[in-house]
């Protein structure tokens, strides 16, 4: 069974809708971005989520007082980062923060993966050149990663299968591809979580 995560969740529906179809993970965005919550918001979310799913928060280059007030208050149970943090950054949050770092690349080259941001982190994020935008980056590079990833970038219902047996991620990030019109849709989440839990 391949995990799955699936992020920008931020509106009630969408955490109703991820409680029947169960995903592994879901996101929460705190970086400028139309999927977007704020810290009001995700406490709000996040207290009607089912406990048997984890919360990611979804950070870019963010100050770390931020992330440490979304832990105090039990909204995240990982972090992912999403922007240049450097490996001391990484570091530090990982003694005292003391949860799962995601560090995220885009369009990873196989040197990104040996480098000393990927090495402090305990799990990859590995995306497309721009997130977001239904575009694939070449999967071949998983061939190089040692650590376990998750696997984002142009994943749909049509591909999702043939991506997890091409790359065998130890989980599958997806936003867009679970929408219609920018809005997170039901049946589309709950196709992609049976097609990689079957997998």
């Amino acid at each position: 069974m391949t995990k799955i995560k699936i992020c920008g969740l931020s509106k009630k529906e969408h955490i109703f809708w991820a409680n029947e179809v169960l995903p592994d993970y879901i996101g929460f965005v705190f970086a400028p971005s139309r999927r977007s919550v704020t810290i009001e918001q995700a406490i709000e979310l996040r207290a009607l989520l089912d406990r048997r799913i984890l919360a990611v928060g979804v950070f870019v280059d963010a100050p770390v007082a931020q992330i440490y007030s979304l832990l105090e208050k039990g909204v995240i149970d990982l972090i992912q980062l999403h922007g240049c943090e450097s490996v001391h950054y990484i570091q530090a949050l990982r003694e005292d923060a003391n949860i799962p770092i995601i560090k995220a690349f885009k369009d990873p080259k196989p040197s990104d993966l040996l480098c000393p941001s990927a090495i402090a982190a305990d799990y990859l994020l590995l995306d497309s050149k721009q997130p977001g935008s239904s575009q694939c980056f070449d999967w071949s590079v998983t061939n190089a990663c040692s650590k376990p990833f998750f696997l984002a970038g142009g994943l749909t219902i049509e591909n999702l299968g043939s991506a997890i047996q091409s790359c065998k991620p130890y989980a599958v990030d997806l936003s867009s591809s679970v929408e219609i019109a920018g809005q997170k849709d039901r049946k589309r989440m709950a196709e992609v979580v049976a097609c990689a839990h079957r997998l």
